[in-house]
Parts: structure tokens; C-alpha cells; sequence
């Protein structure tokens, strides 16, 4: 019999997750947004129960990758064609020992800098504009500059993403080779501390050409460590100060996916 369970507070989810797979769900659904996603798959890391998302948040990141889109009727129509796919997830690996996984994407320097401005109460009124708010104050600050060790190689950047999808904010393609169903994350290194080059990476993401740009720099890794003075987020909340790593951790979560997923 389906039970239905609303969350109170951060967090909350991880828990219903967990009691519903201990106890004895076929299936969970979450209607909302990545944060909310995020929180069920840590409660159902490692389990067989299958986990099927419904849009109902800011930018849907998640809904959008996997064809569902942001109306909830038709993403419902649309789950119902779904069929269950084993996944791989992220891990972060904080440095007090704190981990936690992320099913899309994590991120540090530029993108987690402006997810600590986001103003809830604007983000609440206003959605996805509320990070365009946030990111246009700091159009005319010098980007930080922290270090990342990937491969073998350490390099110096000043926004880093971590992902293991191509949709980013719910609209923009950044990662365009990353696949929920590849075993690895692709990396996209942004490089200088001069906010205008930043300004013109964004250009380029809306015409789906950064990965051209001079700058940035692409790769395929299982594992990503990062120092330094900078903020990370995954799966677009607020995950803290670096340092910390990111690694792929295999075979940890069945996703309901439309059979056309790549």
C-alpha cells in the first residue's frame, strides 16, 4: 500500500528514505528538487530499491537531464515509461571525516561562492533568479584561486565542476560528455581570478561552446582532491569549505531512467 510522507526540516529525507527501504518499499518516489533527491539517495545508498524523482523545486536539474521536464503531469506520464538502471554515485570525503554522495554534480570556487549569497527568502519567491542575482554580484570581484590535484597533474583554478551530468542549473550544458551511466565524473577546470574571463565563460556556456574556450580544460577522472581557501557545493547546495575530494563510487544506486537515456 503507497504511504505518502512529507518532510519538515533539512535532512529529513534521508531518513524517510532509509526507513522506507528497511522498511520493505518496492519503490521510492521523491517529488522535489535536487536537494531534496540528494538527501533520498543518501538514505538508499547501496540498497536494490529503485528511486524514481519527480520535479518540484528551483531548477529541477536531475528532471531536466533525464527528459522529464519541470511540468509534474508530464513527468509522471513520463515515469511511468521508465525502467530501472544500476548507477554510479559521487562521494564526497570531507576533510573532518564527514562524507556524504551526490547523485549530479559537485562543485568548488565560483559556482559554491555564489550559493552561500543565494538569499532564501528570494530563492523561495523567485526560484532560479535568485542565483542570477547572487552571481551577477560578484561580476566585479576577484575570483579566488584554490588548487586541484586530478590525474596525477595539480593545477590552480578558480571554479572547478565535478559532474555526472550535462545539464547544469536546470538549462545550460557544461559537462556535455557526462552520463549518469558512465563509471567515471567529467571534470571541467576553469582557470584566472579575473571576474570579466568569468563573464565570458558564461557567454560560452550559453552557446554551448566553453569547452573550446582558452582557459578550460576537460577530463575524465574517478577521483578529484582539492585545497585551498574555497567553498564547495554538490548537487547545488552548500557543502562547505575545502579542503575535500571527490571520488566515484560504483554500482551504489538503482535510478528509474527513460529507456532512450545514453
Amino acid at each position: 500500500m503507497p504511504v505518502h510522507t512529507a518532510t519538515d526540516a533539512a535532512g529529513h529525507a534521508v531518513e524517510l528514505a532509509r526507513d522506507a527501504v528497511t522498511g520493505g518499499a518496492d519503490l521510492v518516489l521523491v517529488l522535489g528538487g535536487d536537494g531534496t533527491i540528494n538527501e533520498a539517495a543518501n538514505g538508499m545508498i547501496h540498497s536494490p530499491v529503485p528511486l524514481g524523482i519527480l520535479p518540484g523545486g528551483t531548477a529541477n536539474v536531475l528532471a531536466n537531464e533525464l527528459g522529464l521536464g519541470n511540468r509534474l503531469e508530464r513527468a509522471v506520464e513520463r515515469l511511468s515509461q521508465c525502467v530501472e538502471r544500476r548507477i554510479a554515485a559521487g562521494k564526497l570525503c570531507a576533510a573532518n571525516g564527514d562524507s556524504r554522495y551526490f547523485l549530479l554534480m559537485g562543485g568548488a570556487g565560483l559556482d559554491a561562492t555564489i550559493v552561500t549569497k543565494v538569499r532564501p527568502a528570494l530563492k523561495a519567491a523567485s526560484g532560479k533568479l535568485a542565483y542570477w542575482i547572487a552571481g551577477f554580484g560578484e561580476l566585479f570581484r576577484t575570483v579566488g584561486q584554490f588548487h586541484v590535484a586530478v590525474n596525477g597533474k595539480k593545477r590552480e583554478c578558480g571554479f572547478v565542476l565535478v559532474s555526472r551530468v550535462r545539464n547544469y542549473g536546470g538549462d545550460m550544458e557544461i559537462a556535455g560528455g557526462a552520463s549518469l551511466l558512465s563509471d567515471d565524473f567529467e571534470v571541467v577546470l576553469f582557470k584566472g581570478s579575473n571576474p570579466l574571463r568569468y563573464a565570458a565563460y558564461l557567454t560560452a556556456v550559453t552557446l554551448r561552446q566553453v569547452q573550446s574556450m582558452p582557459g578550460v580544460c576537460t577530463l575524465r577522472t574517478k577521483r578529484i582532491e582539492f585545497s585551498g581557501e574555497a567553498h564547495f557545493q554538490i548537487d547545488g547546495e552548500y557543502g562547505g569549505r575545502l579542503p575535500a575530494s571527490f571520488e566515484i563510487v560504483p554500482d551504489a544506486l538503482t535510478l528509474l531512467l527513460p529507456p532512450g537515456y545514453r
